[in-house]
């Protein structure tokens, strides 16, 4: 059932970081109900791009209208958590804002997510993924030297730094309002997440084992030549991180350069070893080199493409990907050797019949159908 069984929570929809902090709550065992707003789309316009949404209901509420607003009074009043992703004000104006929805469940933890936070300079101003990260230092430190920074998806801000700190977040403010029986606002910014996601290579800055200049550092994958990535005879990549002085000799023995054994720490011959290292994979195909690497010490993987990882024997052996109707896609995690979350449920093609999504959360048949005729729920855009 998930170790978060039990857990009621609410959702307004929104946009990536929002709905995946929604998902790992709901994967987790956590019943949640996403709320949308009258005339929204499907994600990105297109159904299938709603992998986010999985293992939760939802309904399309007005809350500009008084029997919507009452609706989600309701729902709010009997809820452990609530989840937004608005500029900061916008819920404020609807009526729902931190002041009266913990008046009304003192014991509510209101979640927000935000990119630059909830107060400061650039707290009402635009912004995406790429922003957030790129005041935080991390873009910066990223990509070749003497190039233009390397953009890592959209990782580090809206999903490492935005939504798992933001369920992170809400189960540490659900444990504590066991013991004080109080909730509390949990502001999630992506600048804050993403900040604390380079607490390491600040640590590295500060003791001088890190230079600020990008592509100078040993784990950036440009500088050392036993940690990278190596084009191979088929045109595609693997990747090696021989960091320690036993996995860098496994290297130096299983590439043929056991017999030269450069100095693994004489950055002088950093770049003659890589040049080396270029030409020695370039010989083989990737598969060949995973032959002769895969599972050994060298700390070895080949670069996959998505289908590839879905099919790779140690993501099967572990289930690492699931298949939910059809759709490949990432399993829950993290696991557990005793609360095991259910499969994840598909998600839903389009808000259902708001009766049925509200039954669990206490309303009757009689009253959803009271709310319907007082203009209280709407329509998705197709």
């Amino acid at each position: 059932m998930g170790p978060l069984h039990g857990i009621k929570v609410v959702e307004m929809a929104g946009l990536a970081p929002g709905p995946f902090a929604a998902m790992m709550l709901a994967d987790m065992g956590a019943e949640v109900l996403r709320v949308e707003r009258p005339g929204q789309s499907a994600p990105s316009g297109h159904p299938t791009m709603a992998l986010l949404e999985r293992n939760r209901r939802s309904i399309v509420l007005d809350l500009k209208s008084p029997a919507g607003g009452r609706v989600m009074r309701r729902l709010l009043a009997g809820a452990d958590a609530f989840i937004e992703g608005f500029r900061p004000g916008v819920m404020e104006r609807l009526g729902f804002g931190p002041e009266p929805c913990l008046e009304l469940n003192p014991r509510l933890v209101y979640g927000r997510m935000t990119g630059w936070g909830q107060d400061g300079p650039l707290a009402q101003a635009a912004g995406h993924d790429i922003n957030y990260i790129a005041l935080t230092g991390a873009l910066h430190s990223i990509g070749r030297p003497h190039g233009r920074p390397s953009v890592p998806l959209n990782l580090v801000g809206d999903f490492g730094g935005g939504g798992l700190y933001l369920a992170f977040g809400i189960v540490c403010a659900l444990l504590e309002a066991r013991k004080s029986r109080r909730g509390q606002v949990v502001d999630a910014a992506m600048i804050d997440g993403a900040a604390s996601l380079m607490t390491y290579v600040f640590a590295a800055l500060a003791s001088g084992a890190w230079s600020d200049k990008r592509g100078e550092n040993q784990l950036d994958g440009e500088t050392a030549p036993w940690y990278g990535v190596y084009e191979t005879a088929d045109g595609r990549y693997v990747s090696i991180a021989s960091a320690e002085p036993a996995f860098y000799a496994e290297m130096l023995r299983r590439t043929g350069l056991a017999e030269e054994a450069p100095d693994q720490n004489d950055r002088r011959g950093w770049p003659a070893l890589r040049a080396r290292l270029e030409d020695i994979f370039r010989k083989k195909t990737r598969d060949e080199w995973c032959a002769i690497m895969e599972g050994t010490d060298v700390c070895f993987a080949p670069v996959l493409t998505l289908p590839e990882a879905v099919m790779h024997p140690h993501n099967r052996a572990r289930g690492v990907f699931i298949d939910v109707e059809g759709m490949a896609q990432p399993a829950p995690a993290p696991r557990f050797s005793r609360t095991r979350p259910d499969t994840p449920r598909a998600p839903e093609r389009a808000p259902g019949d708001p009766t049925d999504a509200l039954r669990s959360w206490g309303f009757a048949d009689a009253e959803v159908a009271e709310f319907a005729r007082d203009g209280a729920f709407g329509a998705r855009r197709a």
